[in-house]
């Protein structure tokens, strides 16, 4: 009985799943709506993790920092990515969460999917994330999926691009200006 007791506590206290997210994107290139589907199923801890981000607004008037023609727009720095920062050290930074454990799948890395950003060590993902323009099967089973762009890929599309070979945006980078849960 108190282990009935203990696990219907703990689900009672757990955060509804989510189901996607809702991302106003504004700025030079791109301005509109995009509605993303997340894979609970393949990345659970991630999943959990940008959710989290997005209900304590963590997310909101973030910068795409790298955006490279052809391949993703990478955004999510939390900690040094936010509009009117320093963007020198977009890109360096995360939440004052732990790290993630890898969650890698079969899942391809198609147009439109959203894999999450980490360093040469494949369990530091943490709050960075990016969103593809075009396949890229060197991605495949190196990186976490966490969902796929269901409405809107034609405001990712005009996501202002970044120079150079690693895509750094200059100026002024477009933003998500907002991001919602969906349940």
């Amino acid at each position: 009985m108190r282990r009935v007791a203990a696990v219907l506590s703990l689900l009672a206290a757990s955060p509804a799943l989510a189901t996607g997210l809702e991302i106003d994107i504004a700025g030079e290139g791109a301005n509109g709506t995009i509605t993303v589907d997340l894979f609970e199923d393949l990345a659970p801890g991630h999943v959990t993790r940008i959710t989290q981000l997005a209900e304590s607004g963590a997310y909101d008037d973030v910068v795409f920092h790298r955006v490279i023609d052809g391949f993703m727009a990478q955004t999510g720095d939390v900690a040094f990515g936010k509009l009117g920062g320093d963007m020198r050290l977009a890109g360096r930074g995360g939440s004052d969460m732990p790290d993630l454990a890898a969650e890698f799948s079969d899942r391809p890395f198609d147009r439109g999917v959203i894999g999450m950003a980490r360093s040469a060590d494949p369990d530091s993902a943490n709050s960075q994330f990016f969103i593809m323009f075009a396949p890229a099967p060197h991605l495949n089973g190196q990186y976490t999926v966490v969902g796929q762009v269901s409405e809107g890929m034609d405001v990712v599309d005009a996501i202002k691009r970044g120079t150079g070979r690693n895509g750094a945006v200059t100026g002024q980078p477009d933003r998500m200006s907002a991001v919602r849960v969906l349940e």
